[in-house]
């Protein structure tokens, strides 16, 4: 791989640590690369809120900085502080996914610009507020009253992914031709327009920024990285990856997000 390489990095278990922290070496080695002229990006399924907390602690916010949002429904300009690329769900499909996790007493949250978004108060979306730092609101009229068209609709079971699994069965036949959906952790499952992934935004930014593919290198851990390791040249798990993940991976690290397995994959291909 000669010349600039670009690297797309999940957030959580990933380039934080269990502690959701990032770790002093894994700032460092990310700073490393980018001053030798390598793209790092962040690639998560949090909204644009929740990925500026650590663009920002990064210092990926030059021109030519670029971060994945919401599993690839929408691709964010650090620099110029906007989207570049977008692909929402349509009301009618929020509404539907909306009503039918209600009616299987499961949470089910959306978001705006600023916000993430629910019907109801509840543990739920406090929870997923305070640990992604994106500010709650409740609206019990959504999604009608939506003044944005939503890119994602995020489901929530702290008890795990059984009911999760269920309810994307139930909804199959509705769901094929118009939502992709896909597990983010063992109790977010979540939902986007069809075709849309991780792994899609890899080949849209590579070719935005004129990078090959064979420059390309993925890391993640979880059911939603998959795309993006299959996608690019180099697909990597961290060592604490779910089995799914360590399958498709071309590589595997030896040290996991508490021993800072990126800096490993830094060092190894981008440096190497």
């Amino acid at each position: 791989m000669e010349g600039p390489k670009i690297l797309f990095l999940d957030i959580d278990d990933t380039l934080l640590n269990s502690k959701k922290e990032i770790l002093p070496e894994v700032r460092d080695a990310i700073g490393r690369a980018v001053a030798a002229g390598h793209k790092i990006v962040i690639s998560t399924g949090r909204p644009v809120p929740g990925a500026l907390v650590y663009i920002d602690q990064l210092g990926l916010t030059a021109e030519g900085c670029y971060a994945i949002c919401y599993n690839g429904g929408l691709i964010w300009d650090s620099y110029a502080k906007k989207p570049i690329y977008s692909k929402p769900l349509s009301l009618e499909e929020v509404g539907y996914i909306l009503e039918k996790a209600r009616e299987a007493g499961l949470h089910a949250q959306t978001y705006d610009s600023e916000y993430v978004i629910s019907a109801v108060d509840n543990e739920e979306i406090r929870y997923y507020s305070k640990k992604t730092h994106v500010p709650m609101k409740v609206d019990p009229d959504i999604p009608e009253s939506l003044t944005e068209l939503p890119v994602k609709v995020l489901m929530i079971d702290f008890e795990g992914p059984d009911r999760l699994r269920k309810f994307r069965d139930s909804i199959s036949a509705w769901a094929e031709g118009r939502v992709s959906s896909f597990f983010s952790s063992d109790n977010y499952l979540e939902f986007v327009r069809e075709g849309i992934s991780k792994g899609a935004s890899v080949r849209i930014l590579a070719d935005l920024l004129g990078i090959p593919m064979e420059n390309t290198i993925a890391a993640g851990d979880s059911e939603n990285d998959i795309p993006m390791i299959v996608e690019a040249a180099v697909g990597c798990a961290m060592a604490n990856a779910t089995p799914a993940v360590k399958a498709a991976a071309d590589y595997i690290t030896e040290r996991d997000c508490d021993h800072a397995g990126i800096v490993e994959i830094i060092d190894r291909f981008l440096f190497n």
